[in-house]
């Protein structure tokens, strides 16, 4: 830990790396001063003013990631690190990013994507990974041009977690393709990018990233009950959680009625028109699983709180989890949405796209389906999380966002044309098939038996909203009496036949104990009043 003392003040000094891995900040701070006054100081230099979106990530000696709570002061929070060295990151995934009213708050959010789908985080097919990279290489070189974009220039830039040959190729044959075909007209026939402005190509990027399942998740490693490894995804649409490459569960905030956790036990509540249902998961330790809710709490409340003033003090709720409080701290989505203006905008926008897209949503989150579907070229992003590593292979397809991404465009519209057309397309013969392995490997002996807590199994398909089995049995209420009366009984028994094998045996190892003071005292004053006081009354019942 870097400090330097001044004449009345301790200044200490930390490190903050920004979503550019060589781009870093020196920042100073006092030892009274919160994290607020922090990601401010960050945000300020970066000429950000929606902030609410953003945190800042550090890891504990431990290992063990935490996001810097605001209304915190940072020393208590970092505690002995040495050096304190800070993450500027994407906090809150807006479900529509192209709402957003300045253009280097949806830079930073282009960034943030484009280090998810760098990482294996934003999960997608072949094809979508190659349009993707197409409008990542539009942005950082603009329009192909033969004489400077020589040979496989794509291999020069790392965009992909597995960048393959086929997909390189594909990718610069995207970027070589014109896009004025299709301006006229409204069909893509080319499905390329070039002709896209850096705007238009950063907006295309973003439009075409939010519709995806894995949009805006970190996986957290899990367990079910089978002890099958599970991922773990929070967003604004609320809960899901993965296997391998497909998603299994998701329970919609709507459906969430409370959130704990128990050790290493992640609980969720959930309220169905014909039932209650509690699920859970388990986590590798206690710290990654208060992570775990901690996160699920702060996502919820962000996108579901009408004002942070509602916002009360939440506490684990189980009983291993006694003095774990959280105090949520800043705006909420619909604060901001209503600060800026743009709440009724949204609102009108999705009742528009009820009237024509059919069902969909009221909320101003996407659809997220969950049958998985696979890429011509066999490519499969692997979601590797800053808690975890990869996922299996495979991939996930989704939607076009439904109430998330609301707003259009001739550049938008064209590109997500491009990529149906990349979806549905027979006429190249597939790359050959994509196929990594998954390096996690989930070691624990966790036991699958609980008392209380119904797991989620897994299924054989993805489903968009899982319902509990209709002859499952309600989770049984934790009992403290249940719990108490046995254990105290047994250590009752075992203390009294372990005073009557001392007092009443004469083993030569126990005779050393019998003769210090204390235990005589103890057997003058108590034992032996208790021995015949009992004695009598056997006598007089017999």
């Amino acid at each position: 830990m870097f400090k330097s003392r001044g004449d009345s003040n301790i200044v200490y000094k930390c490190t903050v790396r920004l979503l550019e891995d060589t781009e870093i900040l020196e920042c100073e701070f006092h030892p009274s001063y919160k994290g607020k006054f922090l990601l401010e100081h960050v945000c300020q230099q970066l000429n950000l003013t929606e902030t609410d979106y953003f945190g800042l990530r550090y890891v504990d000696g431990n290992g063990q990631r935490h996001w810097l709570h605001l209304a915190k002061v940072i020393l208590k929070q970092v505690k002995d690190a040495s050096p304190i060295l800070f993450s500027f990151r994407v906090k809150f995934y807006p479900p529509n990013p192209l709402l957003l009213k300045e253009d280097v708050t949806r830079f930073q959010i282009y960034l943030q994507l484009k280090r998810d789908l760098l990482h294996g985080r934003l999960y997608c097919t072949a094809n979508e990974a190659a349009m993707l990279g197409a409008l990542i290489i539009q942005i950082e070189l603009g329009d192909y041009d033969p004489n400077i974009h020589v040979g496989n220039y794509v291999t020069e830039m790392k965009i992909l977690l597995r960048q393959t040959d086929a997909i390189e190729a594909r990718i610069q044959e995207l970027h070589r393709e014109s896009i004025e075909g299709a301006t006229g007209g409204g069909a893509c026939t080319d499905g390329g990018v070039r002709g896209l402005s850096t705007q238009e190509a950063e907006q295309t990027f973003l439009r075409l990233a939010c519709t995806f399942d894995t949009y805006g998740v970190d996986p957290h490693p899990v367990k079910d009950h089978r002890g099958n490894q599970l991922y773990l995804g929070i967003n604004h649409t609320g809960i899901l959680t993965f296997q391998g490459s497909r998603k299994t569960h998701h329970f919609k905030w709507a459906e969430v009625h409370k959130i704990n956790f128990e050790g290493r036990m992640f609980i969720v509540h959930l309220n169905y028109p014909e039932k209650k249902h509690t699920v859970g998961f388990k986590c590798p330790s206690g710290a990654a699983c208060r992570h775990v809710w901690c996160c699920a709490i702060e996502q919820m409340l962000f996108f579901t709180l009408a004002s942070s003033s509602e916002a009360c003090v939440y506490s684990g709720g189980g009983l291993f989890s006694w003095g774990t409080k959280f105090k949520y701290a800043g705006r909420t989505e619909r604060e901001i949405l209503e600060r800026d203006g743009l709440l009724a905008t949204t609102r009108d926008d999705q009742e528009e796209g009820s009237s024509v897209g059919g069902k969909r949503k009221a909320s101003s989150v996407p659809a997220t389906p969950s049958t998985p579907m696979t890429g011509d070229f066999g490519y499969s992003s692997l979601p590797r999380s800053t808690h975890s590593a990869p996922l299996e292979e495979s991939a996930v397809d989704g939607d076009l966002c439904v109430g998330g991404c609301l707003l259009g465009g001739p550049a938008v519209d064209i590109a997500l044309t491009c990529c149906d057309h990349l979806r549905h397309s027979d006429d190249k013969p597939p790359c050959p098939e994509y196929s990594p392995r998954d390096p996690f490997e989930h070691s624990s002996s966790e036991s699958a038996a609980t008392t209380h807590v119904t797991y989620v199994s897994q299924t054989s398909h993805a489903a968009e909203e899982w319902r509990p089995p209709a002859l499952q049995p309600p989770p049984r209420p934790f009992n403290l009496l249940r719990a108490f009366v046995p254990s105290f009984l047994f250590v009752c028994l075992s203390l009294s036949l372990a005073i009557l094998l001392l007092f009443e045996t004469d083993w030569p190892l126990l005779r050393p104990l019998k003769r210090k003071p204390e235990l005589v005292s103890l057997r003058h004053h108590y034992y032996a009043p208790l021995k015949e006081y009992l004695k009598k009354k056997i006598v007089e019942l017999f």
